[in-house]
């Protein structure tokens, strides 16, 4: 009887030692709201590494605000067994934008713990335009194949990835690199072609051969003026020659010949007549 007795108590406080064990677990696991209510020891942010070591390594290399703004236990509320919903909701600090009443943050943003790294899926253009608005409005307003294209297709990958032009376009000639593309063609508006007065003639070669060889050619002035001293900011932009030149005649010479080109030929290549006695009338 004295046996069984003691047999039946060491029952007791082997269940007692096991819920006791469990109690100090739930100590150690609790956050500071659960644990300061409860009177438990509570969860330091210093304490997570010490079994999560991946996530704390991704938010120390690409966290962004999530590593300078937030801690682990601003995000995470307490852990299981205490709490067993630790994950929270990206509207619990996201909110006040379009972006962030977007449905499927992780289907972009695939790791918290690094929320700038991350790859789009195909064919994505309405989420990115609750943040780029302005680079929509150029590309319908310029109509052209990439108003058709979508962002996904020239930003894939990484955001915020810029692709290079040459990925997809042959550059007008070898003198044009990726670094020139910008200087005429804005991506978001690529034909309303605009350039600034620092562009070299060569470039403008590329497709105006004939012009830019006659104008290499010439032993007139015209031959040391840029390309884009004349034809400003704006393609196909042609000067008059009085824009430069004014009425440097009589006024006899210009009511009798009101086109410069009746006797100077073309800017590219002044007085050089083809047909002789040219251009007397």
């Amino acid at each position: 009887m004295e046996r069984r007795t003691e047999m039946v108590l060491k029952g007791k406080m082997a269940r007692f030692v096991g819920f006791g064990c469990l109690v100090i677990a739930g100590m150690c696991v609790a956050s500071p709201q659960s644990a300061s209510a409860a009177g438990m020891a509570a969860l330091e942010n210093t304490d997570c590494v010490k079994c999560h070591a991946n996530a704390p390594k991704d938010v120390e290399a690409a966290g962004g605000k999530h590593k300078t703004e937030v801690t682990c236990m601003d995000c995470h509320d307490g852990h299981p067994p205490n709490v067993k919903e630790i994950i929270p909701a990206c509207s619990k600090c996201h909110e006040g934008t379009p972006h962030f009443k977007l449905d499927g943050c992780l289907s972009c943003h695939a790791n918290p713990h690094a929320p700038l790294n991350f790859k789009f899926a195909d064919d994505i253009t309405a989420p990115c335009l609750t943040c780029h608005t302005e680079q929509k409005e150029k590309l319908d307003a310029n109509v052209s194949v990439h108003t058709e294209l979508a962002c996904s297709f020239c930003h894939a990958e990484t955001h915020p990835m810029v692709p290079e032009c040459l990925n997809c376009h042959e550059s007008h000639s070898a003198d044009i690199v990726q670094a020139d593309c910008n200087r005429c063609h804005e991506a978001h508006k690529p034909l309303a072609v605009a350039y600034g007065d620092d562009v070299p003639g060569l470039q403008c070669a590329a497709c105006h051969d004939s012009a830019y060889a006659l104008l290499q050619s010439s032993p007139a002035k015209h031959h040391d003026v840029a390309c884009v001293t004349c034809h400003q900011a704006e393609h196909k932009m042609v000067p008059q020659c009085e824009d430069c030149h004014g009425t440097p005649h009589p006024e006899g010479i210009h009511s009798k010949f009101p086109k410069c080109g009746d006797c100077h030929s073309i800017a590219h290549d002044l007085n050089n007549w083809s047909e002789k006695g040219k251009p007397v009338k």
